[in-house]
């Protein structure tokens, strides 16, 4: 442990414990946990957030542990204030330091709640997380829920963002397309008709009922009819489109 901190080392006669007590460390001792589950952060925010702390400080610790072979501190949770402290001048920030190594599961939980109360992931971000955060615990969407304090129909809107193809999940990231109807957009089939369909959404200005009344249009009903002769004829048609014989 470096002699970075200021003070005694909060924990360092209980091992596995964390401390209660926050302690100054430099900001270059710290880096932060490559497995966050925010990928970028705007820079007006963060600016917002640096003027604050130059004028109030930084009022809420941050938690970190130490890692012993990169010789450093990871963040667990407080990378918006890291680097909002960085910018604003600063050359330490409070820290919490834990001295146990919590499971990823635990960090990752900690680090989606704590960006989800500060300051919103961005919609792919965060189903992504939702998704990294069940697979990691082995978690269904209804626990995921219950462990989160939200409905579960919001994790199911926010999974489904992810089976979108990459330019409409862009759309949605850009602030170009809403997310909630983006969720509709996924019900359609196939990912070429998702992307048609959300570049008309774009383009047109459609709000989410007329994107959902367009894909009740869109979609294919097939029936299969018998001919008087006894062939059976597949009839497709699109709802108040057009009728094609198979």
């Amino acid at each position: 442990m470096p002699a970075a901190a200021s003070g005694p080392h909060p924990a360092s006669d209980r091992p596995g414990a964390r401390s209660k007590v926050a302690f100054d460390i430099p900001i270059d001792a710290i880096e932060p946990d490559p497995a966050q589950p925010r990928e970028q952060f705007d820079h007006e925010p963060l600016e917002r957030l640096a003027d604050s702390i130059r004028s109030k400080g930084v009022l809420q610790p941050l938690r970190v542990r130490w890692d012993e072979s990169k010789f450093r501190y990871i963040l667990i949770v407080g990378e918006r204030r890291w680097r909002a402290a960085g910018l604003a001048g600063l050359d330490k920030v409070p820290c919490v330091v834990d001295d146990r190594t919590p499971d990823p599961g635990e960090i990752l939980a900690l680090q989606l709640i704590e960006n989800c109360l500060r300051e919103d992931l961005t919609p792919i971000e965060q189903a992504a997380a939702f998704k990294k955060l069940m697979d990691v615990n082995r978690w269904s969407g209804n626990r995921l829920a219950k462990e989160l304090g939200i409905p579960q129909s919001a994790i199911s809107q926010a999974l489904s963002l992810l089976s979108l193809p990459a330019p409409v999940q862009d759309a949605v990231d850009h602030g170009e397309l809403p997310a909630s109807t983006a969720c509709e957009i996924s019900k359609l089939p196939d990912a070429s008709a998702q992307e048609e369909l959300a570049a008309r959404v774009v383009r047109d200005g459609l709000t989410r009922a007329q994107t959902t009344s367009a894909i009740r249009r869109r979609k294919v009903t097939e029936r299969v009819l018998d001919t008087e002769s006894g062939p059976r004829v597949t009839v497709s048609y699109r709802r108040g489109l057009d009728v094609d014989l198979v």
